[in-house]
């Protein structure tokens, strides 16, 4: 089992073997906010911090009958010595966070939560009647502001899904253009139709434009920046000169949605064709706007 998984167990047999759902993303999420590197990330959901990781990961566990799921609630099926199974300091951490939230009811929690950690609230549905008056300017000053018109780029090479999602919503993307030429992973959350459904639940827009991306033979056996160049260079004197009028569409996309970001697997710019791509919607006769990378 994914050491990962061993602690949501043992977070739920701390409180009794059985959890609201709502109430459980609350304790793991402050459980999360007191390791520098926890097992599970979060974004800002409709009611506030979320892990859709998480969710997944509960989802598994009640398919293979480790977890029973009801509509409102999780319970973990017979007695065990799940917290056991995790590490000493993790097994601390979790007595620390139960003890000192544990008693609490739901709706204390998101008040908790929402006071605490106010970026984590900026798309909650219930933030201002949970948070009334100036309490809730907590929330509005944690809203990203940035309008200006500018195309991002982004890789998800070594980072969580709700990282990722997070750096986009922490920069006001509007739009994200997937360019690979496949947009299937084997890591979870970045093939096409989960990474629609959770943009999407973001209020992101999502766009697959797989006319400029590389086939995955051309990119197998990269080692050296060189490799990396000179597939690139065959990429620029190839697609990129075959495709102005796909450039240009995204060009006029940027001009509507004024927050655009092109997104792909590596990590480093330059180890990636986003990059070039990005230069070349540059070099377009009416862009003059800044790419930033992040």
């Amino acid at each position: 089992m994914f050491y990962r998984r061993k602690i949501i167990l043992a977070l739920i047999e701390l409180v009794g073997g059985e959890v609201e759902k709502l109430r459980f993303q609350k304790l793991l999420f402050l459980y999360a906010m007191r390791k520098s590197q926890p097992e599970y990330d979060f974004v800002p959901y409709k009611f506030g911090c979320y892990s859709y990781s998480a969710k997944a990961d509960m989802n598994a566990m009640v398919r293979k009958g480790i977890l029973d799921e009801s509509e409102n609630q999780y319970t973990l099926p017979v007695n065990g010595s799940h917290i056991a199974n995790v590490r000493p300091d993790d097994r601390s951490l979790l007595h620390q966070v139960i003890a000192d939230y544990g008693y609490m009811s739901k709706n204390s929690l998101i008040k908790h939560t929402y006071l605490n950690f106010p970026f984590y609230a900026i798309n909650s549905t219930i933030a201002e009647d949970v948070l009334p008056g100036e309490l809730f300017d907590r929330v509005k000053n944690a809203k990203p502001t940035d309008s200006g018109t500018a195309l991002f780029t982004i890789g998800y090479e070594g980072i969580s899904l709700e990282t990722y999602l997070q750096k986009l919503i922490k920069n006001n993307i509007k739009l994200l253009i997937d360019v690979r030429k496949n947009p299937l992973s084997m890591k979870f959350g970045f093939s096409k139709s989960l990474l629609t459904r959770y943009c999407n639940s973001l209020n992101i827009e999502y766009l697959h434009i797989p006319e400029v991306g590389i086939v995955s033979e051309k990119r197998k056996n990269l080692v050296k920046q060189a490799d990396y160049d000179e597939l690139f260079a065959e990429y620029t004197n190839t697609t990129l000169k075959e495709t102005l009028e796909t450039q240009v569409q995204i060009g006029k996309l940027l001009e509507k949605h004024n927050r655009v970001a092109l997104t792909c697997f590596e990590s480093e710019p330059c180890q990636c064709h986003r990059t070039h791509l990005a230069k070349s919607i540059c070099a377009l006769p009416s862009f003059s706007y800044p790419v930033i990378h992040i």
